[in-house]
């Protein structure tokens, strides 16, 4: 992540985005040279030449800081597959490229950019807010797909909607989820597009 942006994310006090920025900014970097659990309120302090004090008039914890640069990087993985989704029409394959896009993103995010990965693990572990809105976004995305797929009568109907786009997150989760993904690497060449095929098949009508 080049520079901070004001994605929305727990914080408080003065609405001065350029200093919530600044503070967001050098924390990702300070994070990523000592580690999110190992880096205090105050060594970010001294490390960007702001009072402790100051500091809490934006954020109310380090976690906080922590939550809006998880749920940047999150909006990022959101975005891009968004993009691919809206880039094609038909109901199967947007399902298709929502499993590969999501898959290519979080493998940038949480193993390209080593340095979000230790705020990302954090994140997952204590399910953090940032990490449960993004959950349920990537499943109303989910329902959408659904939806449109039984409009048109490609998608089984029988399924209650919110049972079946739980039950397919479910399965691209250890794909998205950065405590999983780690231990299912080897699989990511070939997971989006057997695990999109197998469950495009299950949706049958």
């Amino acid at each position: 992540m080049s520079k901070a942006s004001t994605y929305p994310g727990p914080a408080r006090g003065p609405i001065d985005h350029e200093v919530r920025d600044q503070i967001v900014a050098a924390a990702t970097k300070h994070f990523g040279l000592y580690g999110y659990e190992k880096t205090t309120v105050s060594d970010l302090a001294k490390a960007i030449g702001f009072s402790k004090a100051y500091i809490y008039k934006f954020f109310e914890s380090k976690q906080a800081i922590g939550e809006l640069i998880c749920a940047n990087c999150l909006h990022a993985v959101e975005t891009e597959v968004r993009a691919a989704i809206d880039g094609v029409d038909r109901p199967p394959e947007k399902l298709r490229r929502m499993f590969k896009v999501a898959v290519e993103s979080s493998l940038r995010l949480f193993f390209e950019d080593r340095k979000l990965y230790d705020i990302a693990a954090s994140a997952a572990t204590e399910r953090w807010e940032a990490v449960r809105a993004y959950e349920e976004r990537i499943q109303v995305m989910l329902q959408d797909i659904l939806r449109q797929g039984r409009e048109t009568g490609e998608f089984e109907r029988k399924t209650p909607l919110d049972e079946a786009a739980t039950a397919i997150y479910l399965v691209m989760r250890p794909y998205l989820n950065p405590l999983l993904l780690q231990y299912n690497f080897d699989y990511t060449d070939d997971a989006p597009a057997q695990l999109s095929s197998l469950v495009l098949r299950s949706l049958s009508p």
